[in-house]
């Protein structure tokens, strides 16, 4: 099987800091580092690197060739992102030494994507395949329907939360994805209580709290905790956690053993800094959750 991604392709600024900043301060960065990011890519690296076959759809700016070589350098297949006269997206991030972020976003080409790209490619997935997206590019909800028309599984990852978006995509997707905060948004938006929501199966991560996959039909939840690290950077470690939670699922593993193979992941990226480069491979994930390394 597949795991297909409409997603956001970045180029992350990092910047370590001994705090956030406060509004109107200006602070000395004690380190730099430029590397591959945005959520599309990060999940995107994740599920490859957990032993998936993985096909990104996205856009990139002139001068973009390192972000492309670097996904396919994870096993990322790259030959479905195109090349276009926009900027790439980027971001700048502030970690602390809490390894706590904050960050602002530069959307550039994620938000040209091209529906005749969408189409074509997903032309090409089978039924029980899988389609993950984010809030950080265009056509999600296009995507989406075309991805439920061919029998795929879609998975959606309703973030940077937008309640707009959401309420298109939510006939659309079998699995929406949301931190305890997004959860909070989600069902203010909706004004409906959690298991009142129009959607099949919700995973709600908590962080060092683990996460919970609730079926919506059934009210049947089952938990996953944490694996217990000292975090030095959290950025991305949610995108880690779903693509490699997608992958397991790809893979047929339960709803269970997908999540632990994602905690573990996640746990083991935290303990790393950066974004892409710092997600785990599969080998060493399980050797992390087997209580090798």
């Amino acid at each position: 099987m597949s795991v297909f991604n409409l997603g956001s392709i970045n180029a992350d600024h990092l910047y370590r800091v001994p705090h956030l900043p406060a509004p109107g301060e200006t602070l000395a960065a004690t380190a730099h580092h430029t590397g591959l990011g945005g959520k599309g890519a990060n999940q995107s690296v994740a599920a490859a690197l957990a032993g998936s076959r993985v096909v990104h759809i996205g856009a990139v700016g002139p001068g973009a060739r390192w972000a492309l070589d670097r996904m396919a350098g994870f096993g990322v297949e790259t030959d479905k992102i195109k090349v276009i006269d926009t900027p790439t997206g980027h971001a700048i991030i502030n970690v602390d030494d809490a390894g706590e972020n904050a960050i602002v976003i530069f959307a550039g080409a994620n938000l040209k994507q091209s529906l005749t790209q969408v189409k074509q490619t997903l032309t090409g997935a089978q039924k029980g395949d899988i389609l993950l997206l984010q809030n950080e590019t265009n056509l999600q909800a296009e995507a989406a329907r075309i991805a439920k028309s061919r029998g795929l599984f879609v998975i959606y990852s309703a973030a940077p939360f937008c309640a707009e978006a959401t309420r298109e995509l939510m006939p659309h997707v079998d699995l929406i994805v949301v931190n305890e905060v997004e959860a909070n948004q989600l069902t203010e938006a909706f004004k409906l209580p959690l298991p009142d929501l129009p959607v099949p199966n919700i995973l709600i991560t908590y962080g060092a709290g683990g996460s919970t996959w609730r079926v919506q039909e059934t009210g049947h939840e089952v938990h996953v905790p944490a694996f217990p690290v000292t975090p030095v950077d959290t950025t991305g470690a949610g995108d880690c956690f779903i693509g490699y939670t997608a992958a397991g699922l790809d893979q047929g593993m339960s709803h269970h053993d997908a999540m632990r193979l994602g905690a573990a992941a996640a746990a083991l990226k935290v303990t790393r800094h950066g974004t892409s480069d710092a997600i785990p491979t599969r080998a060493k994930t399980d050797a992390f959750a087997d209580g090798v390394l």
